[in-house]
């Protein structure tokens, strides 16, 4: 099992360099405890503070080392040739793999901003993803879809192949990632029973399109490692009291170390081979200390 981190990127902050001071702090946390992964997220016009993915990775990258990396990018939200521009240039900085993680996006006013139309997601992402691979291939490519553009080709190319990781929990995308993807990214927000069905569902979309399993089909969960059960304790009654992205709180991992240790491997029983954390907790150094204490959940872990 393999412990990632996707570095939350908003904040809510009077002071805008505090946000990215805590995204930094937050990575170098996920270095220190030997997190085998590390990714940023995407999203626009965000009326707080949101770190924007791109940037961000490139300063993030110097707190790693050539453990995996990636980003998230909604694809049709993108340009394809710019979006294959920053993520080839960023795994040209990268010292090991990089990862591309995308899905098809939400929300009607990012894509009223970005100037793209959500009713065409689907096809405006597959065209995205193809065009993109094609150009990280070295290839003059030309597209007259949902973008017009006419012989373009990248350079740098990637010095190795980016991954595509697809996130999808609707039956129809998972249907699609197991087509298309190199991976699957499945919902922070699933139940571990749905969890288990939606992993079989994956398998059998594999097994339809003519593919084998993929080394790694990944989960992401929103997660607290706490010092103490009482800490645990507290932080559960608090973020249940609030909300949580309209999660069911049992869908959040919180507890100390060997509870979220026992949490992470029912999931690996299940065929999953990457959780990929992202931390639930406001406080910053609750933050950064939950991350740290991932290192010990490897090593329970690991046996």
């Amino acid at each position: 099992m393999k412990i990632g981190i996707s570095i939350t990127s908003a904040y809510q902050t009077s002071d805008v360099r505090d946000g990215a001071r805590q995204m930094i702090a937050r990575a170098k946390a996920a270095a220190t405890a030997g997190l085998d992964s590390l990714f940023v997220g995407d999203h626009h016009v965000v009326p707080s503070p949101y770190y924007q993915n791109v940037p961000m990775m490139g300063r993030l990258l110097s707190e790693w080392d050539n453990r995996t990396s990636g980003a998230l990018f909604l694809l049709p939200l993108w340009n394809p040739v710019l979006a294959a521009e920053q993520i080839s240039t960023l795994a040209c900085i990268a010292e090991g793999k990089f990862v591309m993680q995308c899905g098809l996006g939400a929300g009607a006013n990012q894509f009223t901003a970005m100037g793209t139309n959500i009713k065409y997601r689907p096809s405006a992402f597959e065209q995205s993803l193809e065009s993109m691979r094609a150009l990280w291939a070295g290839e003059s490519v030309s597209l007259d879809g949902r973008w017009q553009f006419s012989g373009a080709k990248i350079s740098p190319l990637p010095p190795e192949s980016i991954e595509v990781w697809i996130g999808a929990s609707a039956p129809v995308a998972i249907e699609r990632a197991a087509r298309l993807g190199d991976a699957w990214l499945a919902d922070p927000s699933m139940m571990i029973d749905e969890a288990e069905k939606t992993h079989d569902f994956y398998i059998d979309a594999l097994a339809k399109a003519g593919k084998s399993v993929p080394e790694t089909i990944a989960i992401r969960r929103d997660i607290y490692v706490a010092e103490s059960t009482d800490d645990a304790i507290s932080t559960r009654k608090e973020i249940t009291a609030r909300g949580y992205r309209g999660f069911n709180p049992d869908a959040l991992v919180i507890g100390t170390p060997d509870v979220v240790a026992a949490e992470f491997e029912a999931f690996g029983k299940l065929g999953y081979t990457d959780i990929i954390v992202r931390n639930l907790h406001r406080d910053a150094e609750k933050a950064v200390a939950s991350t740290g204490r991932l290192h010990e959940v490897k090593k329970l872990l690991a046996g």
